[in-house]
């Protein structure tokens, strides 16, 4: 085994061009003769577009072009597509309008692109673009869940009744509804996962390069996944053959699944550059991040368990209402659906679970995939009624959770909810999570808390999530318009260094890193000696991208499958040169040898015999050492843990502090534990930013209140302790690594720890229930109002 494969904390290798300035971004890249572009949007929610006059506009110094959603609609420009299909109950599509990149007649949220402005500098765009006179005749407009529903509401869409973009259910109504009725005890809650904003570090830019000699054209993007934008923006939008069109996407500053879809901006400036033979490039301004990336969360729910006298779980009815925003983004309708209400068993032994889920148009920006992106909401929901379980009926809510738990030995265990979880060790990162928290030792410190006047709570939160998106066909039964699998070349050059080209893509989770230790540990050569290449359709073979925690156990499965074929090959190779059969060829440590003998050749050896075949079996093989692979899994992985949160609250202001955080996770076979305490840290740090800072809030004519970091609040490193994270490793039983995923167990297992947390501290004081985020002064409100104090009401009036 090398020193630097498959266990082994080696440092990022992608991090040192980091370090030294050297990351190549989207908006680093400029190409000859470029144009900028800058995108009027809608400054109200909701409007006809009576008319535009972009005549001051096109007289403005430097500018080239104004186009808008009529002149998109003469070249029969496509709209956007969704790439999942939900059904409702009564068997009916989906509703999917139209999402035009640029709008034509009606704006339906603000920020919703109305115009283009193309100049020669981007000052000059953009002080063009505050000339376009745009008539808006203003309509009424829906901000939440509850304004889309009410009886009567206005429509966001003409041909959508009720707002409603599918009603879809999953679960055996009839048999929950039995469960319910023997229930000694059916504990109720309402909840909220607030709507979050992605801020990844890089804003989104995007180069369209279009050359008339060649026909060729080129997007430069900041993606997740280069080649599903290709396919949805040549096949549907602009309808520009795949062998015309070339997407790349270089260094990525962070991604959290805002950077998975295809926006509008891509195809106008793509579209753009073909019309006027010159490239052209749009880079974001942080406040149009705020109201132009796909946001994320926004459920409404209600949950009912029924428990037996002894408080075990006989069922679970779930009725949420999702909101979509304006449009269907391209994950949109499978998030509310295929990757929340099959989460709903949770690591319970919970025997039937109903759940319906109405999604709805709202005036508001589009809601697709974030860190997480359904599995949170599940466990959220899951975790606040087993905590609230526990309180009405008296039982210690770690031991109401072990006595659900799906035992190991009933593995693999069918959920009622469609998934079937192949591993799972659940009691074991329990214990883990409660000695590595000292559990048991917290009644000292919460009295401790009392003497300095400060109230103190802990928190408890189990979770299972489904990660390596996949396989083809049973996403394809559940509605994905797309396969699911992943791909790899792996190229061995003469002298035995290594380059992969992975349809993975990476935007800071060490895949550079992780997929050289994994051809360093199977070929048994040094990382230094392996390059990998992701991004660029030209160069890699096709594949689907990262989300879903799905790179290491799709991708990193692909290369694997590779790199056996590259053995293979290396063994027959090998047997030529040491006269022996292949059947007796042995390879470990980057050597061949003839099995039970001294008789061996190194890998290098093999590498440049393929390629200088002097003395090579031209008759059987071919020269060359390369290999491809698809990998196509046959089930989702499944990671699962326990979190637990301590927290300390000043009553006189509401502040919190998080003053402990422990992890305890079961990600699968770990390749490198460094990147994988990372990726757990960030996963943290942003499910305690949902729990204590972060939502995104509109008034009631559609604007965004938190459209800046002045009024949206981002945690910083000040509000975390040290995180005390752990590994209980049971591997994935059906993929070669038996990785299961780590990037989004941070953000799913400790909201709802965080929140019982909070709610430990409060209870005493009266206060039984709070949403996220539970900001200082909801907090105080809070309790205020638990001790019947007016000052918070005065305050609030």
């Amino acid at each position: 085994m090398s020193a630097t494969g498959i266990g082994a904390s080696v440092k990022r290798v992608e991090d040192h061009r980091f370090l030294i300035g050297r990351g190549r971004y989207t908006d680093d890249i400029n190409r000859p003769g470029q144009l900028f572009a800058v995108i009027v949007r809608s400054p109200v929610a909701h409007a006809r577009i009576a008319a535009i006059d972009a005549g001051e506009a096109l007289a403005a110094p430097g500018v080239v072009a104004v186009y808008t959603g009529a002149d998109m609609a003469a070249d029969e420009v496509g709209g956007l597509p969704c790439s999942w299909l939900v059904y409702s109950k009564d068997g009916s599509e989906m509703k999917e309008p139209v999402h035009p990149p640029l709008v034509p007649d009606r704006a339906r949220h603000v920020g919703d692109q109305v115009a283009v402005v193309i100049a020669e500098t981007r000052a000059q765009a953009k002080a063009a673009a505050g000339l376009v006179d745009v008539d808006y005749q203003e309509l009424p407009v829906l901000v939440t869940c509850g304004d889309a529903i009410t009886d009567g509401a206005p429509l966001v869409w003409d041909d959508v009744p009720g707002n409603t973009c599918f009603d879809w259910e999953i679960g055996d109504k009839a048999a929950t509804d039995a469960a319910f009725a023997r229930a000694d005890h059916v504990v109720r809650l309402d909840v909220v996962n607030n709507r979050l904003i992605p801020n990844a570090m890089e804003p989104r830019c995007a180069i369209g390069d279009y050359d008339p000699g060649s026909d060729l054209t080129t997007l430069y993007t900041t993606s997740q996944n280069p080649h599903v934008i290709r396919l949805l923006m040549g096949n549907f939008v602009l309808g520009i053959p795949e062998s015309k069109l070339r997407v790349v996407a270089p260094d990525v500053g962070g991604g959290f699944g805002s950077k998975i879809f295809h926006y509008a901006e891509e195809a106008i400036v793509t579209w753009a550059s073909r019309k006027l033979g010159r490239p052209v490039k749009w880079t974001a301004e942080r406040s149009e991040s705020f109201m132009s990336d796909a946001h994320g969360r926004d459920h409404v729910s209600h949950a009912e368990l029924a428990l037996d006298k002894e408080g075990t779980f006989l069922g679970l009815r779930v009725s949420t209402v999702a909101n979509v925003g304006a449009y269907l983004s391209t994950f949109g309708a499978a998030v509310p659906t295929y990757l929340y209400g099959t989460l709903l068993s949770g690591c319970y032994r919970t025997p039937a679970i109903y759940c319906e889920v109405r999604a709805v148009f709202t005036n508001t920006v589009p809601v697709d995939a974030y860190r997480g992106a359904g599995r949170p909401e599940a466990a959220y929901l899951i975790e606040r009624i087993v905590d609230e379980a526990a309180r009405e009926l008296g039982i210690d809510r770690v031991e109401l959770r072990r006595r659900n738990f799906i035992p190991v030995d009933a593995f693999p265990y069918q959920t009622p909810v469609a998934l079937e979880y192949d591993t799972g060790n659940y009691d074991a990162t329990l214990d883990r999570a409660l000695e590595a928290s000292d559990w048991q030792g917290f009644a000292v410190r919460r009295q401790q808390a009392v003497g300095r006047g400060m109230l103190r709570g802990i928190g408890i939160s189990t979770y299972v999530e489904a990660c390596g998106l996949a396989p083809s066909n049973v996403a394809g039964q559940l509605g994905a318009r797309a396969g699911l699998y992943e791909s790899a070349i792996v190229r061995v050059h003469p002298t035995g260094s290594v380059t992969v080209f992975t349809g993975s893509h990476s935007h800071g989770q060490g895949h550079e890193t992780t997929f050289a230790q994994i051809v360093s540990d199977r070929l048994g050569i040094d990382i230094e000696q392996v390059e990998v290449v992701h991004g660029d359709t030209e160069k890699i073979p096709f594949g689907m991208g990262t989300y879903g925690s799905r790179s290491l156990a799709v991708g990193g499965s692909a290369v694997v499958k590779a790199l056996d074929k590259i053995v293979e090959k290396g063994r027959k190779i090998a047997a030529h040169t040491l006269e022996a059969s292949a059947e007796d060829i042995e390879f470990a440590d980057g050597e061949f040898r003839v099995a039970g003998t001294d008789r061996a050749t190194a890998f290098a050896d093999v590498a440049f015999s393929a390629y200088v075949p002097h003395d090579y079996p031209l008759e059987e093989l071919e020269p060359g050492l390369e290999a491809s692979a698809f990998y196509d899994p046959k089930n989702f992985t499944f990671p699962a843990g326990c979190h637990v949160c301590e927290v300390e609250i000043d009553p006189e202001t509401g502040v919190v502090r998080v003053v402990a955080v422990t992890a305890s996770d079961d990600v699968g076979i770990v390749i490198n534990p460094m990147i994988v305490d990372g990726q757990i840290h960030g996963g943290l740090a942003q499910g305690i930013g949902q729990a204590l800072y972060e939502s995104c809030v509109y008034d009631e004519s559609g604007q965004l209140l938190t459209g800046s970091y002045l009024n949206y609040c981002m945690p910083r490193a000040a509000d975390f302790p040290f995180f005390n994270v752990g590994n209980h490793v049971t591997p994935c039983t059906h993929n070669p690594l038996g990785a299961k995923g780590v990037g989004e167990v941070g953000s799913i297992g400790v909201p709802p720890a965080v929140i019982n947390a909070v709610l430990d501290a409060l209870v005493p004081v009266g206060v039984t229930g709070i949403e996220m985020p539970a900001t200082s002064e909801k907090v105080w409100r809070a309790i205020c109002d638990a001790k019947g104090d007016a000052k918070g009401r005065a305050v609030a009036s």
